[in-house]
């Protein structure tokens, strides 16, 4: 998201800015909240408290197919 965004800072700078996401750690949170603008607004469906070593969200998005249709050989 942060490279989204200064991606869009060669175009101009927005007057907006708006995160929407559909789950999200505390740690993403404040790391957006330290780089984005002070105005900037999250929506976000679910926060999830627990991360992996590889700082991966448990259970992850992936692991609802997993769950609905069986696990990934």
């Amino acid at each position: 998201m942060l490279l989204v965004y200064k991606a869009l800072l060669k175009q101009g700078r927005p007057s907006k800015v708006i995160i929407a996401s559909a789950i999200a750690s505390p740690d993403a949170i404040e790391f957006l909240k330290k780089h984005l603008p002070d105005t900037t607004e999250y929506w976000v469906g679910a926060i999830d408290m627990e991360l992996t070593a590889q700082s991966y969200i448990v259970p992850g998005m992936g692991d609802a197919g997993d769950l609905a249709y069986g696990v990934k050989c």
